[in-house]
């Protein structure tokens, strides 16, 4: 651990689970940056974790989708003189409907937030950790990136798959330096995201036992890290439903996904 407090960068901390990471460190002694586009949320939540914990919260904003995003973030964290020693890359969401119903604007602005912008602020935040020999880095991802895909949400599980095999990499070629790199697989959680999407009455169909809190999430992510897993699935459903899909032919995992998911999948986009 750094002598001092460590800073934690947190993107997409205003909401779920961010918010939830932001509250977890915040009590473990960790001073923050938040960042996310809705500004209020961000320094209302910094306002209630100074109060309640002390320490430094800094809220810098920022719309991951934008390609110069991750940069100019970077450059203020550099003109701060902040130098982070734990990353969450947790800023994502979900784009409703087929793959041909949305302009691929849509796509490339989905792939900018939740692939190339986690990978980018990697790759400019690891020299730092290497540098001082500690670091934490945790790519939130799902149990979706081990599950076959599903009609509607078409770029999601194949985005979270990424993130898996990318934090795979980044663990076994920083470990010997003092770095853990987790992959963070909830499944489905309580939060914002079904609510944005437009699928929460879906999703309410779904049994009680499948659902975490956002707050139990990040206790399993919090431990995972330390204990220098690569990957972690949260819960014990979601564990026995990674196994099983192992376990099964994909001919009959991909009838399952086209069968399940018609249950929690929304195969137009909502207005």
């Amino acid at each position: 651990m750094p002598a001092t407090r460590p800073l934690t960068l947190i993107t997409g901390a205003s909401a779920g689970i961010g918010a939830a990471f932001a509250r977890d460190l915040a009590a473990r002694g960790h001073d923050l940056v938040l960042t996310a586009r809705r500004v209020e949320r961000l320094e209302a939540l910094a306002d209630e974790l100074r109060q309640r914990h002390g320490g430094t919260v800094t809220v810098l904003p920022a719309d991951l989708a934008q390609p110069d995003a991750v940069g100019q973030l970077c450059q203020e964290l550099a003109a701060r003189g902040l130098a982070v020693d734990w990353l969450v890359n947790n800023a994502g969401y979900g784009v409703p409907g087929t793959f041909e119903a949305c302009d691929w604007s849509v796509h490339a602005a989905f792939i900018q937030v939740l692939m190339t912008a986690p990978a980018e602020l990697a790759w400019r935040l690891l020299p730092g950790m290497r540098e001082r020999g500690y670091g934490r880095i945790i790519n939130v991802a799902s149990l979706a990136g081990y599950v076959p895909g599903s009609a509607g949400h078409t770029l999601y599980g194949a985005s979270k798959a990424y993130l898996i095999k990318f934090s795979q990499s980044l663990a076994l070629e920083n470990r010997h330096l003092g770095i853990n790199v987790c992959a963070l697989c909830p499944g489905f959680t309580w939060s914002e995201f079904h609510d944005v999407t437009g699928t929460r009455e879906l999703m309410n169909k779904l049994p009680g036992f499948m659902w975490q809190t956002a707050e139990h999430v990040v206790r399993e992510a919090y431990d995972a890290v330390e204990r220098g897993e690569a990957t972690h699935v949260t819960g014990g459903v979601n564990r026995f439903i990674k196994a099983l899909t192992k376990l099964l032919p994909d001919r009959l995992t991909l009838w399952l996904s086209a069968r399940e998911s018609k249950r929690y999948r929304a195969l137009e986009a909502s207005a």
